[in-house]
């Protein structure tokens, strides 16, 4: 029986340890959250944080782990990295993987290497002279952390005079403290979900996105298939390979966003070398695809023979459980829910529970997926299921 070490064990990061122990291998587990939901369904596990490279790989190595790989979150990705290399594991190069933590130098390689349509960007820290910087730049633009995931500090800026404020913001919430500076596009968000296979490239899928307005930028819901054209895609396509393929990635997941234009445009925004979150590996890949994507993700980190065959697939929707803010008064059965809108329903929410206003994805609450022939029907399912949560957990 092979050793899987899963970094982060939380609400996304279970799934990929539930699927791995259904497929028969050891799962191991490290998080900081002793709580953290996934140790209760690890074989084993350690509350360990999941950036202390030199904790995990003492945990890996006492072990003898077999396979080492992170989901959902960008934090593990280096940990993961640094792990593979130093046992000689399958796994991302540690060079690469440090690249793609800083989002400008995702950026200035993409750009250099004429992977999309981007025109400027910037990187800037505690000691950028942000004045001089903002009397040249070509407004609007977006300022977001150098690292991190969830939208996190992301914001427009306008103005000149704005930019200075959203270059704090930006900073406060880089582990590295610094921020990125680029082009705002006029667009609709995308996103596209890839696994590197022995170096070769499979875009898996690519979805249509749902996002908040202005200021927060933060997902609300995904899709397959999008509503793009085929040209389009299959650009969208060759951007995600060239981009990967530019960037040095050699192995493992690869979760990319962009803004398309209407004239067909294609500007990457962020991209994480893992597996994406809210709910794409579980669902939105396998439903939309046919492919098993987290047993392929799983069989490519332990050295095993991987199977990308597809089985059925159908249009599928998600819809984030995200709300304007309140106390949850009254909790619906769940069961009762799922059968009366025909959807799947992942959540944590309880009653008495404090729910935030949502601006990033850590202010979700859980996910609706509908599954339907069509996409128009999988979209209604889910947005009707989400309605009737706003209609009646707030409730007095």
């Amino acid at each position: 029986m092979k050793r899987v070490l899963i970094i982060g064990a939380g609400f996304l990061q279970d799934f990929v340890i539930c699927k791995a122990k259904e497929m028969g291998y050891e799962t191991h587990a490290v998080d900081a959250d002793p709580n953290a939901i996934g140790f209760k369904h690890a074989d084993h596990y350690a509350v360990v944080n999941i950036v202390d490279e030199k904790a995990c790989l003492e945990y890996a190595k006492a072990n003898n782990i077999d396979g080492v790989l992170t989901a959902a979150t960008d934090y593990g990705v280096l940990t993961a990295a640094y792990i593979a290399k130093e046992m000689g594991l399958p796994g991302l190069k540690y060079e690469v993987a440090q690249l793609i933590k800083n989002k400008y130098e995702v950026r200035k390689c993409l750009y250099e290497n004429h992977v999309d349509d981007t025109e400027q960007a910037y990187e800037v820290h505690e000691d950028t002279n942000i004045e001089e910087l903002a009397r040249k730049i070509v407004y609007p633009v977006m300022v977001k952390p150098c690292d991190g995931s969830g939208s996190r500090g992301a914001s427009r800026v306008d103005r000149a005079e704005d930019l200075k404020e959203a270059c704090e913001y930006a900073i406060a919430g880089s582990i590295t403290n610094r921020a990125e500076i680029e082009t705002f596009i006029t667009g609709r968000e995308y996103g596209a979900e890839s696994l590197v296979i022995n170096g070769e490239v499979h875009v898996l899928g690519v979805m249509q996105k749902w996002m908040t307005k202005p200021p927060y930028y933060a997902e609300l819901g995904h899709s397959i298939p999008s509503d793009l054209k085929t040209e389009v895609e299959e650009k969208v396509k060759k951007c995600v390979t060239n981009a990967i393929k530019a960037l040095g990635v050699n192995f493992g997941s690869v979760n990319m966003d962009m803004l398309i234009t209407e004239d067909g445009k294609v500007y990457i925004i962020d991209i994480g070398a893992r597996m994406g979150g809210n709910m794409i590996g579980p669902c939105i890949i396998p439903y939309g695809t046919g492919v098993d994507y987290m047993a392929a993700m799983i069989q490519n980190a332990v050295g095993d023979s991987v199977d990308l065959n597809k089985e059925d697939k159908c249009a599928v929707a998600t819809r984030l459980l995200a709300f304007d803010g309140g106390i949850v008064k009254i909790l619906p059965n769940m069961e009762e829910v799922e059968k009366q809108f025909d959807v799947e329903i992942y959540h944590h929410l309880e009653e008495g529970m404090k729910v935030n206003e949502y601006h990033t994805n850590l202010d979700g609450c859980g996910y609706i997926v509908a599954k339907a022939e069509t996409l128009k029907e999988a979209v209604y399912k889910a947005e009707a299921a989400l309605d009737y949560f706003k209609r009646v957990i707030f409730e007095e």
